[in-house]
């Protein structure tokens, strides 16, 4: 029978190979400095390895990294809110464009998208990006302990009001 660390590290090894990208991507949203979203997303890793030491499998692995994910990240923008104002994010690796213009014309575009994603109160931007994560109503729900209805409400009315703070030109 393996080990509790042993048991630790394999479960980690199983959740960076599965959600390193979407733990990166978290990390970038919630931090528009690159050296800043790297530093927060080996925070995150670091949480999610101490934290798998207590992993029972009561919920799946995917709930259990994206919970951790999402309270460290929430517990970063906490701290971050007392100081320094949020920018804008620097997603230009994200591209895959061949037309300078149209590159950059996604990356503005993907910028204000993220800046107006961090305006959202903690519970919504969590709920939102889980969903821009490809989490349905039910795997949300499992994270954030809201329930199943309430995730999908959320979701409808984030959109909604993402997508009017867009097209009204909303400054982030």
């Amino acid at each position: 029978m393996p080990s509790d660390r042993t048991r630790q590290d394999a479960h980690y090894a199983e959740a960076g190979a599965a959600f390193a990208p979407a733990i990166a991507r978290l990390a970038r949203s919630v931090e528009a400095d690159a050296d800043q979203a790297r530093d927060l997303e080996q925070e995150i890793h670091l949480a999610l390895w101490r934290s798998l030491a207590g992993f029972d499998g009561r919920c799946a692995l995917s709930t259990w990294v994206y919970r951790v994910a999402h309270n460290v990240a929430a517990s970063h923008v906490a701290r971050r809110a007392r100081g320094a104002k949020l920018v804008a994010l620097d997603d230009a690796d994200l591209l895959a464009a061949d037309d300078i213009e149209a590159e950059v014309g996604v990356a503005q575009t993907i910028a204000r998208l993220h800046a107006l994603i961090r305006r959202l109160h903690s519970p919504d931007r969590e709920v939102i990006l889980l969903y821009l994560e490809g989490l349905d109503a039910r795997a949300i729900a499992e994270v954030t302990g809201l329930a199943t209805g309430t995730v999908a409400v959320k979701v409808h009315r984030i959109k909604a009001l993402l997508a009017r703070r867009f097209h009204s030109g909303e400054a982030a």
